[in-house]
């Protein structure tokens, strides 16, 4: 609630709104989107790692949401589920010499998240907390999701090009953007919001990327 975070102090609310849901659908649908994605992953990289993606993609769509949402209240783990469909993809792109039938798995990748992200310009769903959620979790990838653990590269039987520790010029670019990106992004993005700035005030087109007014239904709150 935008209020309370800016002007009453509690800036907790912004990771505590991760375990609240507006009911027990939106709850259950959360958390089996959470089976499919974070399993795969937490087997691939352990928990810490993904944990850590989860905690603060969650916390930078918050971050997002509050600064385009003054008016509802926001709750769910969308925003941390949608941060680990970007590290899977960033994590693809960084690690993509390891696997086969790569161009399948992108491709089919950039659906999922395409449809996701479609599904956001609907009424009463919190895209900005999607969006924000994405970005994060995909810099996250780059930074944390470098290489999979080795029992893991074990496992599947991956070329021994894949299980040294060595790692190639192009990871180093990319965690170093990446970091930096990420580091701005949360400065800026905190300034901005307990300064009481209003996003829309910023960008007078960006209401549209979380909903779409049509003769079906209206944004308005």
């Amino acid at each position: 609630e935008w209020d309370k975070v800016v002007h009453q102090h509690q800036g907790w609310r912004l990771v505590t709104c991760i375990w609240l849901h507006a009911g027990v659908i939106h709850l259950l649908a959360n958390m089996l989107s959470l089976v499919f994605i974070g399993i795969r992953l937490e087997q691939q990289f352990g928990f810490v790692r993904i944990g850590t993606v989860y905690l603060v993609s969650g916390f930078g769509g918050s971050i997002l949401s509050s600064l385009f949402i003054k008016n509802n209240i926001s709750v769910g783990a969308s925003g941390a589920l949608f941060g680990l469909l970007g590290a899977m993809l960033s994590e693809l792109i960084t690690n993509w010499t390891i696997y086969s039938n790569k161009a399948a798995a992108l491709l089919t990748l950039v659906v999922i998240i395409a449809i996701n992200l479609a599904l956001g310009i609907l009424p009463h769903v919190d895209n900005f907390a999607h969006i924000g959620g994405f970005l994060t979790g995909f810099l996250l990838g780059f930074i944390l999701l470098i290489r999979p653990q080795f029992g893991w590269i074990e496992c599947h039987h991956l070329p021994p090009s894949s299980r040294g520790s060595k790692y190639k010029i192009y990871q180093y670019v990319l965690w170093v953007v990446a970091i930096i990106l990420l580091i701005a992004g949360f400065a800026v993005g905190l300034f901005m919001l307990f300064r009481g700035v209003n996003g829309n005030d910023r960008c007078h087109w960006c209401h549209y990327l979380s909903c779409v007014p049509t003769s079906k239904w209206s944004c308005k709150n």
